[in-house]
């Protein structure tokens, strides 16, 4: 048995590496060509120090007061040189992934999915030989064949299913929607690389408010999977905002992620006034105190910018403050992550 260990660079990248029980992060690291900041490895010098974002461990105490303190192992900080996972843990590595001479990650495999769910929306599979890992919540670059150029677009399937798969916006004359809807073919190879992103799912231990806007279902729904496949007992509840009712996509889905996961409740608006769905207006219109559990929340958002800052306005003239807030803005050709 090994433990997963996914390490987040400030630059956006993640690495995720087996670490065997008894053994330090460092060690496996290493092990796996992974160069983490290190100096002494000895607990002495404090260079391969890191934050400790979730997961159990061990710091043991043959380590100096000076590379790490109470109050910085208080707050979360570890000596990767010293560090002995008890679990599966997420590390933010406080330097971009180059210094530790990784690049991204490449994957490639052939499209077994293709399917038109809206005028606005693909449905894109991609099968590889093993199924990718990720935290649920990140997305990958992938590459548009045969030219330099790649788009960004968030997992909605769950960490090592071998076909991964993406929602992706019909972007009237963008590069990518026109190769998905004039050329690709089922068996075409494809390729990406990744995965980033400071957005993905956390441990749980309050409530669950998610918001997705359009194709920002995506990462929402890979974090459903790994909720209904961990058997999640917290709270959750979806409001998902469109703009027609045509862009309403992967309802049947959701559907099903509510038989697997008894807690989860959801709903769709949309914004078109005359639509005939009956929930009408934007996502801030069907929030209510409830949901918001005085702030006592944890608050997933992934959609465009303008939704991102509606919510955020909204919650302020509410006078709610979310224990946690992490949100994702993407336009239709670039992907912009905070937390």
């Amino acid at each position: 048995m090994s433990y997963r260990i996914a390490l987040n660079f400030e630059d956006g990248v993640t690495r995720v590496i087996a670490c065997n029980p008894a053994e330090t992060v460092m060690n496996a690291a290493y092990r796996q060509k992974v160069n983490l900041p290190v100096d002494c490895s000895d607990g002495v010098c404090g260079t391969c120090k890191c934050r400790c974002e979730q997961g159990a461990f061990e710091l043991g105490d043959d380590y100096l007061e000076e590379a790490l303190s109470e109050e910085e192992a208080a707050g979360g900080l570890v000596l990767t040189c010293q560090m002995v996972p008890g679990g599966d843990c997420v590390i933010a590595v406080p330097v971009p992934s180059s210094a530790c001479k990784l690049t991204p990650e490449s994957h490639a495999g052939v499209i077994t999915r293709l399917t038109r769910l809206s005028e606005a929306t693909f449905e894109l599979g991609i099968t590889l030989p093993e199924g990718p890992d990720f935290l649920p919540g990140q997305y990958v670059n992938l590459a548009l064949p045969g030219q330099e150029i790649t788009r960004s677009y968030s997992f909605s399937s769950a960490p090592g299913a071998r076909e991964a798969t993406f929602l992706i916006r019909n972007v009237p004359g963008g590069r990518m929607s026109r190769y998905l809807s004039e050329q690709a073919q089922i068996g075409d190879a494809a390729s990406f690389t990744g995965p980033y992103g400071s957005f993905f799912l956390r441990a749980r231990t309050r409530p669950v408010l998610l918001l997705a806007g359009g194709t920002g279902l995506a990462p929402i729904l890979s974090m459903l999977e790994v909720m209904a496949a961990e058997g999640e007992t917290t709270p959750v509840h979806l409001v998902y905002g469109v703009n027609t009712d045509a862009d309403l996509v992967q309802t049947e889905r959701l559907e099903a992620l509510g038989a697997r996961l008894p807690g989860f409740t959801w709903c769709a608006t949309v914004a078109d006034a005359g639509a005939a769905h009956p929930l009408k207006g934007y996502v801030t219109a069907h929030l209510d105190d409830a949901q918001l559990h005085a702030g006592e929340v944890d608050i997933y958002l992934c959609g465009p910018p303008p939704m991102v800052e509606a919510v955020r306005r909204f919650l302020a003239e509410k006078g709610v403050e979310p224990a946690h807030f992490h949100y994702e803005k993407f336009t239709p050709s670039a992907t912009e992550a905070a937390a």
